[in-house]
């Protein structure tokens, strides 16, 4: 009799502890994501550029777009003039800068889709990869499909981006 109680004791004690690493591991997912709003911070003076919501569609694919600017001299240029597609001549605030991309299956890196840099016009291959516990997330972009060779990337985007305590969501 003692030995039943004991074993229903030790089985509601493994649920509890499974039920508690299943949570703690959901937790941790959704803050390897890219999802949410992040701080741009520039390559060469280390200060924030934009703000940029990334977020997923109907289909699963990302879409990212500028939601501010944190430039204290405003671009001399405030539309995509430079743009060959349908955000040519649109304002750069506002506009849809990530289109697609999709988790690798497997791993923490989201691939597949495209990056505008509205300063040039030009679209990228894109990588992004959240990294340091989520905190930050490494962008990459390529001309070539698997060449990824960290071209700058203009208005708002190098190569980390940075959450703002404040802002950063959580999607589970």
């Amino acid at each position: 009799m003692r030995l039943k109680s004991f074993n229903r004791k030790h089985t509601m004690n493994r649920i509890t502890l499974g039920l508690a690493l299943s949570l703690l591991t959901a937790v941790a997912q959704a803050q390897m994501s890219p999802l949410g709003l992040w701080r741009s911070i520039d390559d060469e003076t280390k200060q924030p550029k934009a703000e940029i919501r990334i977020t997923q569609n109907a289909a699963g694919g990302l879409s990212g777009v500028v939601e501010k600017s944190l430039l204290a001299t405003p671009s001399a240029e405030p539309n995509c003039t430079l743009c060959s597609d349908d955000r040519k001549d649109k304002p750069k605030i506002g506009m849809e800068i990530i289109r697609g991309g999709q988790q690798t299956d497997g791993k923490v890196v989201w691939e597949g889709g495209k990056i505008l840099d509205p300063e040039n016009g030009k679209n990228y291959s894109l990588r992004l990869t959240p990294i340091d516990g989520g905190k930050k997330l490494e962008v990459r972009g390529s001309l070539a499909r698997r060449c990824w060779a960290e071209p700058k990337l203009g208005f708002g985007f190098s190569e980390r981006l940075t959450a703002p305590p404040h802002y950063k969501e959580k999607h589970v």
